[in-house]
Parts: structure tokens; sequence; C-alpha cells
């Protein structure tokens, strides 16, 4: 008669521990969205798994800069921009320069979030009421304009800890089920291991998916953000260990995450010859998987990764313009309402125009990875600052790190810029 009980007590341990989770909660909302799983299908479907290895490198690199940036707010007690304008020569142009790029990056995202949630929503609303056949443009916009006024209203009652809970939520049921994917359809063992050997497929849009394995996973609003949120959990410096601990499993659950999504694709489709070209194909790489409940499974997973994408992209704008100015985020403010609304209505583009979301969301990851090299350049001359860091010193190894980081970062931009030349 003890044994439920016990297992009541098992499952409440592992959801206190799901809730302990801290900042890098935000790290996966903001990484693993819609964006990137469209990014990991498209690009398991079409390459298999040649571009592992782009994946892991970006989830080390990652890990290094949440590390750098959370360790750097609590050393210091600031924020990044505020530091930058504060501490860098020439660091309030930089600081400005920043704030536009990544909002215009994780706006455009944001219309692929949505537009994409509201199709794959229309295509299980399709499967009940046949009737919505020929009612698609209407019945996406209807969705996507109820779906982002919720997230408009949760965001203004919303505290810290009210966003932590509801990503935790979202972040769950979106890597069981992706992960529990993985294990049903999977690529060859060789495959994975040829995947993690640095290589662009050469075919006509391998340059580009690249740079938007970058753009996705080494997401400059991370890093800029995480020094907010590290502040919002109420860290001190005597939580540096805890916040070294929150950045490695922040960075292996991406880098698990989308690789169990870019297997499952590169194991169902790819020698199918069965690239994601459209919503409905990104609905179909589960059905070789788990047949009648693929639709189910698809729903649950992509939709939670896209909802746990709009509360980080709603954010952020609001995020980094209080950053810059104080370092302080006020969820209360007219200042905070105002960009999110404006965020909100930005979100529509895709649905009211009827846009392809899959071939916007691939374009805008593109543009995350031209702010990049500066973000780095900007926390390596913060946490090398004498004066700041006083007895704290960086290691050696971390500044390794952050030029090889760097120097990827350079690389990846200029592939980006040669993408979106042959692009438009």
């Amino acid at each position: 008669m003890q044994a439920p009980k016990a297992n009541t007590s098992i499952l409440k341990k592992i959801f206190a521990a799901v809730l302990a989770f801290g900042p890098g909660i935000f790290a996966i909302g903001y990484t693993i969205g819609t964006g990137s799983v469209t990014s990991m299908i498209v690009a398991g479907s079409t390459y298999g798994m040649k571009l592992l290895w782009v994946l892991l490198l970006s989830c080390i690199f990652s890990g290094l800069l949440m590390y750098a940036y959370g360790n750097y707010a609590l050393v210091s007690g600031e924020t990044a921009l505020y530091s930058f304008r504060k501490y860098i020569k020439g660091g309030k142009f930089l600081a400005i320069l920043i704030i536009i790029g990544i909002s215009f990056g994780q706006w455009n995202s944001l219309m692929g979030i949505l537009g994409i949630s509201s199709n794959i929503i229309y295509e299980i609303f399709l499967i009940y009421f046949p009737e919505l056949e020929g009612l698609r443009y209407e019945t996406v916009l209807i969705v996507a304009i109820v779906v982002i006024t919720i997230m408009y209203a949760l965001l203004l009652v919303g505290k810290y800890t009210f966003f932590e809970k509801i990503l935790v939520i979202f972040v769950t049921i979106m890597g069981l089920s992706f992960i529990v994917s993985m294990f049903m359809v999977y690529p060859l063992p060789i495959e994975v291991v040829q995947g993690l050997v640095p290589s662009i497929p050469k075919v006509e849009g391998g340059q580009m998916m690249v740079a938007a394995f970058v753009g996705t996973t080494m997401a400059a609003a991370t890093f800029l953000s995480r020094p907010l949120f590290v502040k919002g959990k109420g860290w001190t410096i005597k939580n540096r260990k805890q916040q070294k601990k929150d950045a490695i499993i922040a960075a292996c659950l991406v880098f698990i995450i989308s690789a169990s999504v870019m297997a499952v694709a590169s194991g169902a489709l790819y020698h199918q010859g069965q690239p994601v070209t459209k919503v409905l194909d990104m609905v179909n790489t589960l059905e070789p998987v788990a047949g009648k409940f693929a639709l189910t499974l698809f729903f649950f997973g992509t939709l939670s990764a896209g909802l746990s994408s709009i509360f980080p992209c709603l954010l952020i704008a609001p995020i980094l313009v209080a950053d810059y100015q104080s370092g302080v985020l006020d969820t209360s403010s007219k200042q905070f309402r105002v960009i999110t609304f404006f965020a909100c209505i930005f979100a529509l583009i895709v649905p009211i125009f009827g846009a392809n979301p899959i071939q916007m969301q691939i374009v805008s990851q593109v543009f995350n990875v031209f702010v990049l090299p500066v973000v780095i350049i900007g926390i390596l001359l913060l946490i090398n600052n004498k004066i700041i860091m006083k007895e704290y010193k960086t290691s050696t190894w971390l500044n390794i790190g952050l030029l090889i980081a760097l120097l990827f970062s350079c690389v990846i931009s200029y592939n980006g810029v040669v993408a979106l030349i042959a692009y438009f």
C-alpha cells in the first residue's frame, strides 16, 4: 500500500529538481525554439548528420559565454550593456548597435516562430475539423492573434520566477518529446561520427544552414541577458559554482535536445530523400516513428519549443534597453509594456502576409550571427579588466576558449554574408 506514496515522493523530487534549474532555463528558451527545431529538421532531412560538428562547437562556445557573462555579473554586480557603456571606450555606441542588432534578429525570429506554431495548430485543427480545409489563412491568422495576445497578457502579470516556471514546463515537454523520439528513429552510428568532422555540404543552401545553426545556438541574446537573469534569481558571489554548473547543464541540454531533433529528421527523412520545405513536412517527420500519434507528439514538442521561445523573444528588447539604462528590468513599467506590445504586433507580420514561415525562420537565424563577434569582444574586455574583477582573475583557459569562439564567430559571420548575398 506504500507504493503510491513512494512514487509520489519520487515524482515530487524530480519536479523539485526541474524547478530548481536556474537562469539556464532561459538559455534553453532562447536557443531551442521553433527556429532551432526548424533548422535541425531541415538540416537533418536534407544533409543527414553532416552538420553535427557545427552544433557541437556552437554549444561548447555557448557554455563558455554563458559562464563568462554570469561570472562577470556575480563578481561585479553589474550587467552587460551597462558595463559596456561604463567601462569600454566607445561602449555607448557599441551597446546601442547591439540592442538594434539583437532586437532585429530576435523579432525576425519571432515572426517565424509565431507563423510555424500557428500553422502547426491549424494542422491539428484540420484533423478534427475538416471543414477548415479552405480556410488556412484565416485560421492561422486568428490562432496567431490569440497566441500572441495570451503571451502578452502573461508578460504583463509575470515576474522572473513566474517566467522561469512557465519556461520549465514548456522546455520539459519539448525535451521529452524529441529525446524519446530519437530512441525510436535514429541515424547510423557511422553517420553520427562522420557528422563530427568539419565540412560544409557542397549543395545549395549549405552555407546558409551553417550560419543559421550558429545563429540559433550561439544566440547573442542568451549571453547578454544572462546577468539580468542571474540577478533576478537572487544569486551573489557565493553562487559562482552554482552559476558554472547551471551554464554547463544548459549547454549540454541544448546539444542533446537539438541533436535529438536532427537525428529524428535524419533517420526518418534523409535516406528517403524527403527534405523539409513546408510546415506539413515537419509534421510528417515523426509519422514513421509514432504512426497515429505523430501529429500529437510533434504538436507538443514543436509547440512547446515555440511557446518557450516567444517569452524570451518578447522580453529581449526591454531587457537590453533596461540593461543599457540601469541594469534593472522593471516588468511593470510603461516602457516594458510599450516595447513588448510593439514586438507582438511585429510578430504578426508573417501570419498577416501568409509568408512561408520556415524560410523566414532560417533567414532570420542567419541575421543573429552578425552581432556575435562584438558580444564576445565585449566580454573579453570586461573579464580581463583587473579593476572590475579584483582578485577574481580570469583563467587562461577561459580566455583561450573565448578567443577561439571569437575566431569561429567571425568565420561564420563571413559565411553568413556570402549566404545572404547568394540568397537575395
